[in-house]
């Protein structure tokens, strides 16, 4: 499965007041896993910044006044989305500029949800965290997720910080981190050992901070669909 995780940063806030796309920033996830395949763009939008907009994301029209436009890279942007899963935080706004400068191509080009499906992280957010806060800034708090890089919005950085609240958000860890040598040479002190096919089975403690880790992990599963079996269990045992 391809997802390719979106974010944009534009002139300002009102598509409708003929404001424009400035950067364009993704993250292709394979399968639920970070591919490092990204794409990303700034773009010179031919008109003045807000300076609300400026504000958030510091790009200065003087810096975007030798970057292409979107027509020279709409090819190119176009093929990198292929016929992928779009996951947007809030992406009736993005959407709709990114659909504003696809009608402005000449021939102008359809909308992106005819090319491919849309995940919008924050209705699935509000559906799992009803009458909480669910910015980028919240479910990074929420999910333990660093964003300390953030003092500024950049549309890389956010796809990059948005692709891991996703993932944490559907599923959680989606690589376990094993590999062949791991298994190899096991580093576990064996206690009691339990007899299987004649052979020793290492068993290897979880560490407090494991524990810790785990125990914040269930909880969170709690919060999220309203009950945990493992932590009732617990609770009767």
């Amino acid at each position: 499965m391809r997802q390719v995780v979106l974010d944009t940063e534009t002139t300002g806030l009102e598509v409708s007041e003929g404001h424009r796309v400035i950067e364009i920033g993704a993250v292709e996830l394979l399968d639920r896993r970070v591919s490092g395949n990204n794409y990303h763009v700034y773009l010179n939008p031919e008109r003045e910044i807000e300076d609300g907009a400026l504000e958030v994301h510091g790009i200065t029209r003087e810096f975007l006044a030798d970057k292409p436009r979107f027509v020279e890279v709409a090819e190119d942007f176009l093929e990198f989305l292929g016929d992928a899963e779009l996951v947007i935080h809030n992406a009736e706004f993005d959407l709709g500029f990114l659909d504003m400068e696809l009608a402005l191509l000449d021939p102008p080009l359809p909308p992106l949800r005819e090319r491919c499906a849309v995940e919008d992280t924050l209705v699935r957010a509000r559906d799992l965290h009803p009458g909480q806060r669910n910015s980028l800034d919240a479910l990074c708090r929420r999910y333990e997720i660093d964003n300390s890089q953030r003092t500024l919005h950049g549309a890389l950085l956010d796809a990059e910080i948005l692709a891991e609240v996703y993932l944490a958000m559907t599923g959680g860890q989606t690589d376990l981190g094993l590999s062949f040598e791991s298994l190899a040479e096991p580093t576990g002190a064996l206690e009691g050992p339990c007899m299987h096919t004649g052979k020793p089975l290492v068993v290897t403690r979880a560490s407090e901070s494991e524990l810790a880790a785990h125990e914040a992990r269930l909880k969170a599963i709690r919060e999220n669909a309203g009950h945990c079996l493992w932590l009732e269990q617990e609770g009767q045992a």
